[in-house]
């Protein structure tokens, strides 16, 4: 289950709009802590293309929908930023923030 899926589960203010299919950067979330964001994968061409668009780039940005849950990840902090990029996305209707 992605970071992502795990936020829509549980009633969080996570946006994902393209739902996942790195199409946009409105499920970007910082990760808290350096030693976590060290034992992620690197994110692929796609996921940095879309990180480029995201408000509030830190050097531990990441996009939700492609942080998997795992053992390793236990007690991992996400942080959202203070406001996304929306982009619409065909038959998506927003929440507010």
């Amino acid at each position: 289950m992605s970071m992502l899926e795990a936020a829509h589960e549980n009633d969080r203010e996570l946006e994902g709009a393209c739902e996942g299919s790195l199409a946009c950067s409105t499920c970007h979330v910082i990760v808290m802590d350096v030693n976590f964001y060290n034992k992620l994968e690197d994110p692929v061409e796609e996921e940095n293309d879309m990180l480029h668009l995201a408000f509030g780039l830190t050097p531990t940005s990441r996009l939700a929908c492609q942080l998997v849950a795992s053992p390793e990840l236990d007690g991992i902090r996400l942080k959202l930023p203070a406001a996304t990029v929306h982009f619409k996305v065909d038959g998506y209707v927003s929440k507010s923030h």
